[in-house]
């Protein structure tokens, strides 16, 4: 074989070498980019699945804030009917005992007014039935005037405590007889009522009551 000839087939050769590897690194290069592409594409589904699992991170943790208060505003919920129960079935035993106590002193003062107008009617009786009846008097004598009773003194049913302002105005601090705490005591403002007893004026020195049934009854102020 010719020198030329061997030359001509070591290009050949090396041309043929040098076409298949030019092709196997175009194959190369684009298999590259594929991956590049396919893992810029992962990359990018990547970073969403990596928000979405932050704003779920995001929102376990407001959930749990909003648990943890919930919980301690049943906790708190829980403590305050605890305490508001025992205090509430007091109110309510106070709040009866006044009632029962007002009726039976209510009708304490009733049996007390009725007892003396019943005394002071029986001695008018006994005092008319041992006097000897007088002479009809003539027709241009004047008839005597008659003895108008009088008023009955109750005892009302409540303590008089003192006399409070609010807003430059007098109240009438009461309370009742057997009273033992500062929830019985009441602040009457002329034409206000305790009981029966109702409050027509606040003087300096007393406190001027009208009564059903019963004249004005004068209570001194402490």
């Amino acid at each position: 074989m010719k020198a030329s000839t061997f030359q001509t087939f070591i290009i050949g050769l090396l041309c043929l070498a040098a076409a298949g590897l030019s092709g196997v690194l175009y194959n190369q290069y684009k298999r590259v980019a594929e991956l590049q592409s396919t893992n810029t594409q992962h990359l990018k589904t990547l970073d969403t699945l990596q928000r979405d699992s932050n704003a779920l991170k995001d929102a376990q943790e407001q959930l749990q804030y909003a648990l943890k208060d919930l919980k301690q505003m049943v906790d708190n919920g829980e403590q305050q009917a605890n305490t508001l129960d025992p205090m509430l079935d007091q109110w309510a035993q106070e709040i009866q005992e006044l009632r029962d106590g007002l009726a039976t002193r209510a009708t304490a003062a009733d049996l007390t007014a009725l007892r003396a107008r019943l005394e002071q009617v029986e001695q008018q009786f006994h005092e008319h039935k041992t006097q000897p009846s007088p002479p009809p008097p003539p027709s241009a004598t004047k008839p005597k005037k008659t003895a108008r009773p009088k008023p009955v003194s109750l005892s009302p049913p409540f303590s008089v405590l003192s006399v409070e302002f609010r807003g430059g105005e007098r109240f009438l601090a009461v309370a009742p007889h057997d009273s033992r705490s500062l929830m019985d005591v009441r602040l009457l403002h002329s034409g206000e009522q305790f009981g029966t007893w109702h409050l027509k004026v606040l003087e300096p020195n007393s406190a001027i009551f009208a009564v059903a049934a019963q004249p004005d009854q004068t209570v001194h102020l402490p």
